[in-house]
């Protein structure tokens, strides 16, 4: 199943959600989960991004879903990208080589 990174920034309203129920970001957790993509792991980042998402999902159409629904809660910001293992990115180079020669 494909591998999604969602670094999120916490809007203004965000951190003022969280300081004030921080079990909210469980409840968004699981309201995910209920569109299709399950959180592998999850961590608060200190730096330019608030927190770092691992998700799986059967499609970018989901993930999009996903993505969206975050970002319309207010609370953050949503930047998602896939992310392919090193190792079916390796394979793919080596396809990339052999069709170019």
């Amino acid at each position: 199943m494909p591998i999604y990174i969602m670094l999120a920034k916490f809007t203004n309203d965000g951190r003022k959600s969280i300081v004030n129920n921080p079990g909210k970001i469980m409840e968004i957790n699981q309201e995910l989960d209920d569109v299709g993509a399950k959180i592998i792991t999850q961590y608060a980042l200190l730096g330019n991004y608030d927190l770092v998402n691992i998700f799986e999902a059967h499609s970018n159409e989901v993930i999009a879903r996903v993505s969206a629904k975050f970002g319309s809660l207010g609370i953050v910001e949503p930047t998602t990208m896939v992310a392919i293992s090193m190792h079916d990115y390796v394979r793919e180079l080596g396809v990339a080589k052999i069709i170019t020669e």
